[in-house]
């Protein structure tokens, strides 16, 4: 495992030049794939593969390569050589779409997500032992007060001599407040810290789900033309009438993220249609027709989605279309207020139920199948609902 591995066999020339580029940085390191591989916590034989281009390494990879580099060298790589690398990984993941890569995507952010957790946990011990100390801090100064109240009630007359004796007292009150008040930000701080917790819990939940849906998912097989294509099994939108497959128009500016959605949606019959940005998506809905439901991303450069749902829905070719707004924002009032108000039909957020993106999708194109069936038949579309 110390020397690297020929390139692999048949591999497209996106990933071959990738791979290329990314065995001469490693090459400048100097030393071998398991020394590397222990010095960043992996597996020999998955950094292997990622420098014989079997396998598209996450750009976090990369970019510890080129932080270990710039550290043996002494000199900090050009901007314009990261984005070179950057394009050509971007190019690669492209071309090596396969559920097996969503599912490492998927197994990383679930590693993220339990890494918080698990943060989360030991800082709310922390917190919970500190808390706990000040409270007996606090009850130790009150009883200590106390006795020095009782003390002055009983001996009211001998109160001068006391306060000779007790000049303390201004100090403990002090030191009481001030606890209080350590108590209190304490307190705050171990609430925010448990819904952390709750929030990575529940990530890992569903990230945990979508794995489990992928993992089950049967191989794609490709029909024979003599052969009549046979449905998969689950939630799949129904066949109504003839006509093209409807499509699926898929928004989100990361990479990995249309690849998960891509591999949750795979056994729908349906086409998957994908965009980076809201200037593709517009495009897109101009070369192509029949969509049945619009799945956009809120946060991307440039165009967000909501003014991305303003120019659909401004276009009358267009405007009928479902929108269902995906963001890791969380599902806060005031955002999916905003999302309705631009014309969704739904607002979920990342990271979703799997099951219940396949059930609307499904549902919509159903819709949208009854409705192209109906105008096949000559109905009036104002009779339709």
């Amino acid at each position: 495992m110390g020397e690297l591995h020929p390139l692999g066999e048949n591999l497209p020339e996106e990933c071959r030049v990738f791979a290329v580029e990314l065995r001469k940085l490693f090459l400048g390191l100097g030393i071998s794939v398991r020394r590397y591989a222990v010095r960043r916590h992996r597996d020999p034989s998955t950094v292997s593969r990622f420098l014989n281009g079997t396998r598209i390494p996450p750009w976090e990879f990369v970019f510890d390569l080129f932080a270990d580099l710039a550290a043996r060298r002494g000199v900090a790589p050009t901007p314009a050589a990261i984005e070179l690398v950057r394009e050509l990984h971007r190019a690669a993941v492209r071309t090596s779409r396969s559920p097996g890569h969503a599912m490492e995507i998927l197994q990383v952010q679930l590693a993220d997500a339990d890494r918080d957790a698990r943060v989360s946990m030991a800082h709310q011990d922390a917190l919970g032992e500190a808390l706990l100390d000040r409270k007996h801090r606090i009850a130790d100064l009150e009883v200590r007060l106390n006795q020095a109240e009782a003390a002055w009630a009983t001996e009211r007359a001998r109160a001068d001599a006391l306060e000779r004796d007790l000049p303390d007292r201004d100090e403990l009150l002090k030191e009481r407040d001030l606890l209080q008040q350590e108590v209190r930000r304490l307190a705050e701080e171990l609430e925010e810290v448990r819904l952390r917790g709750r929030r990575a819990e529940e990530r890992c939940l569903v990230l945990e789900r979508q794995l489990a849906m992928v993992e089950s998912q049967p191989p794609v097989v490709v029909p024979q033309p003599e052969q009549a294509p046979g449905g998969p099994e689950g939630p799949t939108a129904p066949k109504r009438g003839t006509g093209p497959r409807p499509k699926i128009l898929v928004v989100d500016d990361q990479q990995n993220n249309l690849l998960a959605m891509e591999a949750v949606l795979a056994t729908l019959d349906q086409e998957l249609v994908t965009a980076t940005s809201g200037q593709e998506a517009l495009k897109a809905l101009l070369d192509h027709d029949d969509f049945a439901v619009i799945l956009l991303d809120v946060q991307m450069p440039e165009m967000d989605g909501y003014e991305t749902a303003a120019h659909i829905k401004r276009r009358p070719r267009n405007r009928d279309i479902p929108i269902i707004f995906l963001t890791a924002m969380g599902a806060d009032p005031e955002h999916s207020s905003r999302g309705y108000a631009a014309g969704a039909v739904d607002y979920m957020a990342k990271p979703f139920d799997p099951w219940a993106l396949r059930a609307k999708v499904s549902v919509f194109t159903e819709i949208f199948l009854e409705r192209r069936q109906r105008r096949s038949q000559g109905e009036d579309p104002a009779d339709w609902d």
